[in-house]
């Protein structure tokens, strides 16, 4: 008796191992789902700060960086590429889940917030820094881009000029561009500029904020 009842004790022991061990498995293969299916859109609409802003605010979307990408400068300071020089483009790289947001529907924010018919600009921002621009990471990003692209062809009355490409090496930009509308809405560029984007966001893309 003894001896069986050590048994079932260790038996249950076992057990109880296993079942701990099977849960910290799912559990760490949620985690790794979950970081798996992260995709990420890079894109360029005159100054990033109106874009991170704008962006931030969507639902899905998990993470938005600002920096340059698309110029032939490694690791370009701000003053760089505001001199225009260094062929990067201000962008975004937005970090999305597509289980709650598609690549078309930040491709149709991203149409809706900037100008795509005026090459080099947006607004009083001049310079190829601030030009319109998609980077695409996959084929179906590429295909989605073109598709969508077409469509607001029929939209806007001038011709868009957004550029299309593979992305290239993306270069995070400084500490102070992150966040930059959180921290400082009352900036006069902020203000003036940022604020109505959001503002037209919000009104457009009502159903698609983050709550």
């Amino acid at each position: 008796m003894f001896v069986l009842s050590r048994l079932r004790t260790a038996l249950r022991q076992r057990l109880q191992r296993h079942r701990s061990c099977a849960t910290v498995g799912a559990a760490r293969n949620n985690v790794m789902e979950r970081v798996m299916t992260t995709e990420i859109a890079t894109l360029g609409g005159g100054c990033f700060w109106c874009l991170e802003a704008v962006y931030q605010e969507l639902k899905g979307v998990t993470l938005v960086e600002s920096g340059y990408s698309g110029g032939h400068v490694v690791d370009p300071v701000y003053e760089q590429v505001c001199d225009g020089n260094t062929g990067h483009a201000e962008v975004v790289r937005v970090h999305f889940d597509p289980a709650q947001l598609s690549y078309r529907d930040i491709l149709e924010v991203f149409f809706t917030i900037h100008d795509p018919t005026t090459l080099n600009r947006q607004g009083n921002d001049v310079g190829t820094q601030y030009r319109s621009v998609i980077f695409t990471h996959s084929d179906e990003q590429m295909t989605m881009a073109k598709q969508v692209i077409a469509e607001m062809a029929h939209v806007w009355d001038a011709p868009i000029v957004t550029e299309l490409a593979s992305a290239p090496v993306f270069y995070r930009a400084e500490d102070y561009h992150q966040n930059y509308f959180v921290n400082h809405p009352l900036q006069s560029y902020c203000a003036f500029v940022v604020a109505p984007k959001v503002s037209k966001f919000r009104k457009t893309f009502g159903d698609k904020l983050r709550r």
